[in-house]
């Protein structure tokens, strides 16, 4: 029995998740190329500089929210049902919230190609951090509550699984996967609160014009509230991937289950009272408040570095049991041809190159040289671009044949696809990282500032460019292989069993190994909450009283 037979509806909703995921990752992943091909000069031929940030908007909402929260919703959709041998809770409550996120995503993304149509009384060109002054018409905000909301509720039905389980099993540890589910789902419901109320209460109304004026540092803060932690949310995936597939797809077992408990319990509890590190430069923010933002940043290195132990020693062990030998000889036994493998381990040696800018990024007085540059973006491609993208694609490998119940296809470009990805990245984020030393500045479609001359600066801008260019072609290319094996595989005939095994082998240190309280999802929500409320009560509180004092800004329509 596959798992498509013996959960078929669990199967067809993960199946539509991730591909709604796959047209979205299709649609941004071609305007990235676009804007990088138009940004660096090399080809201006898809769109004008004022459709640029049509581009810029839809490359940012299609990618880091849409591509990632319905592979997300699919992904442990199915990790949750396999891991506790449970069926969805309510049929009719799973396709709800499915079509609400749908229709959300569908809403904005059509209010954001709007921009493309001088015509159109609905456009959003407000870039992926929607705050004020830029204002969008009405229904992208709209689509993106729809949106937020459908999200909430598909985490309710993985606790509804896991209190189904709970009862029959009371005395039992939590599974794994299941635990990772939910306690990035309960980070998600407390970061979101931010943004839910920065486009509710200010966003919103201010479009409909029944407020006139927001002030801009309050609806900021309010997003980046949000806009950290959603770094973590669709980080946390990728995590689940390494910690419970990558392990088995090495031929060897996880190293430790407790480790990945704690690591994404200090992602719950630190990743939302960090966000006034976007900040830095910012008004109107007490020094204090920013330097405890930076220490909470700098204490979320520790669950990376766990992670990075814990999945090379995984990675190792496997390897072992395939004869791997010597120091650094056993590297030469991993599966480098499968391509779910090959992909999954490239994504995290370039998501430690991300963890070595985002220090960079994290630090107060240094965060000033590379603020609002290339090297941002440079950074942020290293981890949602790489680190979560190929983890979700490559994993697609594996994952999509259990859910269609059909053989991969095109089998010799899947092995080649992430190398692909890889090399393409590795060209444009250098660049970008490179760039953003000397000072070129990011979001702009002509990337100068008066009086300043980058070729100078850089010695060779042109190269640079060409880098980025370069890179971002293999990229788009390699998205399109991997389009092109999903595609494949979706249409064959089913013949016969799936020849994937979906089990997942026991760790070597199990969940007995650590004390009960890490499955105390109470105490651990309450710290989460306390931290924030010492973060951010006393800023936000004197935002909301100057605000009722001073007249805040005019809108600066898309």
């Amino acid at each position: 029995m596959t798992f498509v037979d013996e959960r078929p509806e669990v199967a067809r909703m993960v199946r539509l998740n991730f591909t709604i995921s796959f047209g979205a990752l299709l649609v941004g992943g071609l305007f990235g190329m676009i804007q990088a091909l138009h940004r660096t000069d090399v080809f201006r031929g898809f769109v004008s500089s004022s459709d640029y940030y049509t581009v810029l908007t839809g490359h940012g909402v299609l990618l880091a929210l849409f591509f990632t929260t319905f592979f997300l919703s699919g992904l442990f959709t199915w990790g949750v049902s396999r891991s506790l041998d449970e069926p969805l809770p309510n049929a009719t409550a799973t396709k709800g919230w499915f079509t609400l996120m749908f229709s959300g995503a569908t809403i904005a993304a059509l209010t954001v190609l709007g921009g493309f149509v001088p015509s159109m009384p609905f456009k959003a060109d407000v870039l992926f951090t929607f705050y004020a002054p830029l204002q969008a018409h009405p229904l992208f905000y709209v689509g993106l509550a729809m949106f937020l909301v459908g999200s909430w509720l598909s985490g309710l039905d993985w606790f509804r699984m896991y209190r189904s389980w709970n009862k029959k099993n009371p005395d039992e540890r939590v599974p794994l996967q299941t635990f990772m589910a939910l306690t990035t789902m309960l980070m998600w419901y407390i970061s979101t609160m931010g943004v839910a109320v920065e486009v509710l209460f200010f966003l919103l109304p201010w479009s409909l014009g029944i407020i006139e004026t927001v002030d801009p540092l309050l609806t900021r803060t309010l997003f980046w509230f949000f806009g950290h932690p959603v770094v973590y949310f669709w980080l946390m995936p990728a995590y689940f991937v390494w910690y419970t597939i990558l392990p088995k797809l090495s031929g060897g077992r996880l190293f430790s289950d407790p480790l990945a408990r704690v690591v994404f319990l200090l992602f719950l509890i630190l990743s939302t009272p960090v966000g006034y590190h976007h900040q830095y430069l910012d008004p109107g923010i007490p020094s204090g408040f920013k330097f405890v933002a930076m220490t909470n940043t700098m204490f979320l290195l520790l669950p990376s570095l766990l992670t990075a132990f814990t999945v090379v020693a995984s990675m190792e062990h496997g390897a072992r049991q395939r004869g791997g030998e010597g120091y650094l000889g056993w590297l030469r036994a991993l599966p480098w041809d499968n391509p779910a493998f090959s992909g999954s381990a490239l994504a995290g040696l370039m998501f430690a190159a991300g963890g070595f800018s985002g220090m960079i990024n994290a630090g107060m007085n240094i965060n000033y040289l590379v603020h609002n540059s290339t090297w941002v973006p440079g950074h942020f491609h290293l981890t949602v671009g790489t680190a979560t993208a190929l983890t979700f694609m490559s994993i697609s490998y594996w994952l999509w044949p259990q859910v269609t119940g059909k053989r991969l296809q095109h089998r010799r470009l899947a092995m080649v696809q992430p190398y692909v990805w890889f090399v393409g990245m590795t060209l444009m984020s250098n660049a970008l990282h490179r760039g953003g030393l000397a000072g070129i500045p990011r979001r702009t479609a002509e990337p100068q500032y008066n009086n300043v001359n980058f070729e100078t600066i850089v010695g060779s801008v042109g190269e640079l460019r060409l880098q980025i260019g370069i890179g971002a072609i293999l990229l788009f290319t390699s998205l399109f292989m991997f389009l092109l094996v999903m595609t494949g595989t979706w249409l064959v005939d089913r013949r016969g069993t799936v020849a994937v095994d979906g089990n997942i082998p026991a760790p070597l240190s199990g969940p007995d190994d650590s004390p009960t309280i890490l499955d105390n999802f109470r105490v651990w929500v309450v710290l989460a909450i306390v931290l924030v409320i010492i973060a951010y009560g006393v800023p936000l509180s004197s935002m909301v009283l100057d605000g009722a004092l001073t007249p805040g800004s005019p809108p600066i329509p898309a």
